[in-house]
């Protein structure tokens, strides 16, 4: 408990206030506090990406360009709270978590980083070549795509996730801001 209150005073931002910010922004529909050593990471889910996905090595927030499993391992060993987002089918999951990251690095939380779901779309095609982004400021990696699981992950805070089986089946999309 004396961390969240640390983390809390540090940012100045209380978790009812974190919850309340970002629930408050369109297309999400909840929110919650969670503990950064909740977040599972594995191995296996960046070959889902490399053997499922046709972005894969054609993005600079993809793999093989995004962080490791081991490296976002001590990322999120780098902060106390985070929070896992979900949202409406409709949102603009990436460009919304890249405003809230702001919102909330604005607010004190300087270590904020946002982690969004699914392929960038900022460009049409990315600028590999360069090796920059040329959308740096908005365009963040998908938790998948620095080997999150996403399924374990949401599960273990409550939420429920379930394995879309047809095309006709409402997905559902979840973001994570790592807080302070």
């Amino acid at each position: 408990m004396a961390n969240k209150r640390a983390a809390s005073k540090e940012s100045g931002l209380s978790d009812e206030a974190l919850r309340h910010l970002v629930e408050g922004k369109s297309g999400v529909k909840a929110a919650k506090v969670i503990s950064p050593a909740d977040v599972e990471t594995a191995e296996w889910v960046r070959l889902k990406c490399q053997f499922g996905c046709d972005g894969y090595g054609q993005c600079l927030v993809c793999p093989p360009f995004s962080p490791t499993p081991d490296q976002m391992c001590k990322v999120l060993d780098a902060y106390r709270r985070a929070i896992l987002i979900h949202f409406d089918r409709d949102a603009d999951t990436k460009a919304t978590v890249a405003e809230l990251e702001r919102e909330i690095f604005l607010r004190g939380a300087w270590k904020a980083f946002g982690l969004g779901a699914g392929p960038c779309y900022f460009c049409e095609t990315c600028a590999l070549e360069e090796g920059r982004c040329r959308h740096a400021e908005r365009a963040r990696p998908a938790m998948e795509a620095c080997g999150i699981d996403v399924y374990t992950t949401v599960r273990k805070a409550g939420f429920r996730l379930e394995v879309v089986r047809d095309r006709k089946q409402c997905p559902h999309y979840y973001g994570l801001i790592l807080i302070d």
